[in-house]
């Protein structure tokens, strides 16, 4: 019986993680109509439908969910004999720093494939703020961090307090997605003024920029609770306790998006994206580093 062709599932599994074909096809630097070609005789081979596709994308069959955990892990075995026979294997201590917004329901399974692709590195993960990871940009908290900033928005703090450091020179971009106003769902004809937001701190960026945009546009808020954590956010958001704004990627369950039309009732404006980024290297940063910078740049992109 013939096997599963691995390029075949490498086309899978980036369709399954971008949540399209036409998302995948330049991170695997093919056409659409080529991703396309691969799925269908990947489904032919597997004889059974893997993908459901819609108008807002694509999600994985029950059959596609069972066929990605393999297809990870064959793809991660694949990896890690051609690294073992290059002697490329990354090996030491690496010391990451996360914003809590950065996929949340991803980042367990992106450092299993990481530790299972490079056995021999020792992972240490800090989930933090995003003003936080870039406030300690030039220390020696991390080695690694990957922060998120509002495409657009004017510098922060941390940036103001660096001056010229500042910039976003040598920063790496992994990946866009949109903001939205978001309540528990089923709430969205219950929204009263004024607004009741539930924000991180006003140490977050986003809650700095959330404030921001609704003094400038004068619609009335009060901030009804303050959340220490993205968890503790999502959790208070699906029980009802006012509306916010999060990333695409960390909606949970049971929280839903406003439509345009609800948001233009309550005078709430179209939001922007975010981007996620990679801070910048550090001058003589170890080699073990600089390599696995470039492995979590695919991992994490």
């Amino acid at each position: 019986m013939r096997g599963f062709d691995l390029e075949q599932l490498r086309t899978f599994v980036a369709v399954a993680d971008s949540g399209s074909l036409s998302a995948a096809a330049p991170r695997l630097f093919l056409s659409q109509s080529s991703v396309s070609e691969q799925l269908r005789k990947l489904e032919e081979r597997a004889g059974v439908p893997l993908l459901l596709r819609g108008r807002r994308g694509v999600q994985p069959t029950p059959a596609g969910e069972r066929l990605l955990g393999h297809a990870r892990r064959m793809l991660d075995l694949d990896a890690l004999a051609m690294q073992d026979i290059r002697g490329e294997t990354l090996a030491g201590e690496l010391r990451l720093a996360i914003t809590d917004y950065y996929r949340t329901s991803e980042i367990a399974g992106m450092l299993r494939r990481l530790r299972e692709r490079h056995p021999q590195l020792r992972l240490h993960v800090t989930v933090m703020k995003s003003a936080a990871i870039d406030a300690s940009v030039d220390d020696d908290a991390f080695d690694i961090g990957l922060t998120m900033r509002v495409v657009g928005a004017r510098s922060g703090a941390a940036d103001r307090s660096r001056g010229s450091r500042g910039s976003r020179a040598g920063w790496r971009p992994l990946r866009r997605e949109p903001l939205a106003w978001v309540v528990a769902r089923g709430d969205t004809d219950s929204i009263a003024m004024p607004l009741p937001l539930v924000l991180l701190p006003d140490t977050c960026s986003l809650h700095q920029y959330v404030v921001r945009t609704l003094k400038r546009t004068r619609v009335p808020y009060r901030v009804s609770h303050s959340a220490s954590g993205v968890a503790g956010l999502q959790m208070a958001l699906a029980a009802g306790l006012g509306i916010s704004c999060l990333n695409r990627s960390a909606i949970p369950a049971g929280v839903a998006e406003l439509d345009a039309a609800t948001a233009s009732s309550l005078g709430l404006p179209a939001l922007p994206e975010v981007e996620f980024c990679l801070l910048p290297p550090r001058r003589g940063e170890a080699p073990v580093v600089q390599a696995a910078r470039e492995v979590l740049a695919e991992q994490l992109g």
